[in-house]
């Protein structure tokens, strides 16, 4: 279709000149359905148009801008349209981790940031959910709520990272293990 054609161009030009900050108010907007488009977001975070990879950084940013989580599907969301896009895994990749170490344990700050460039503080907002696996044998499933059911799945390494700071505390299902950031415990599960 091709208004959707021309509204992607109309996109490549913001996302060239940086013209936006952050996420968009897409919660917000109730635009009409407007269908599919083949994008898609591998679970490497990668950024996928018609087959082939979206390589200008900007573009892929400027889309994440503008995502919306809403029963079970992703979406792309302007004031005039909302389109569905697939995502394989999560729709963000966790791979950097900062630690801001304050002395105390619980006074400690984690942050996860995305292959995107968006850093998010570890925190009851945007708690980690570190799934061991549910099945024996099985892989983790590490993730880090990035916003408004907009997930990020945690880079291998990362999660290697955080089970190296990981600690033992005692809870009131007994004893586990877990990192902690901005006054929260996180639990290995």
């Amino acid at each position: 279709m091709s208004h959707k054609s021309s509204s992607l161009s109309d996109l490549a030009s913001v996302a060239s000149e940086k013209r936006w900050r952050g996420p968009a108010p897409v919660h917000l907007w109730d635009p009409p359905f407007c269908g599919d488009i083949d994008i898609e977001i591998h679970r490497d975070g990668s950024w996928w148009h018609e087959g082939r990879a979206i390589r200008r950084a900007g573009m892929a940013e400027l889309f994440a801008s503008l995502l919306l989580y809403q029963d079970g599907d992703y979406f792309l969301v302007t004031p005039a349209e909302k389109v569905r896009i697939k995502v394989e895994d999560c729709p963000f990749f966790a791979n950097q981790l900062r630690v801001e170490s304050l002395g105390d344990k619980e006074k400690q700050a984690l942050y996860l940031k995305t292959s995107l460039g968006e850093e998010v503080l570890v925190d009851a907002e945007h708690p980690l959910d570190l799934e061991l696996g549910a099945a024996e044998g099985s892989e983790p499933h590490p993730v880090l709520m990035v916003r408004s059911g907009l997930k990020a799945l945690i880079a291998r390494s990362v999660y290697y990272e955080l089970a190296n700071i990981a600690v033992s505390e005692l809870t009131p299902d007994g004893e586990c293990l877990g990192v902690w950031s901005a006054g929260q415990f996180f639990r290995f599960e």
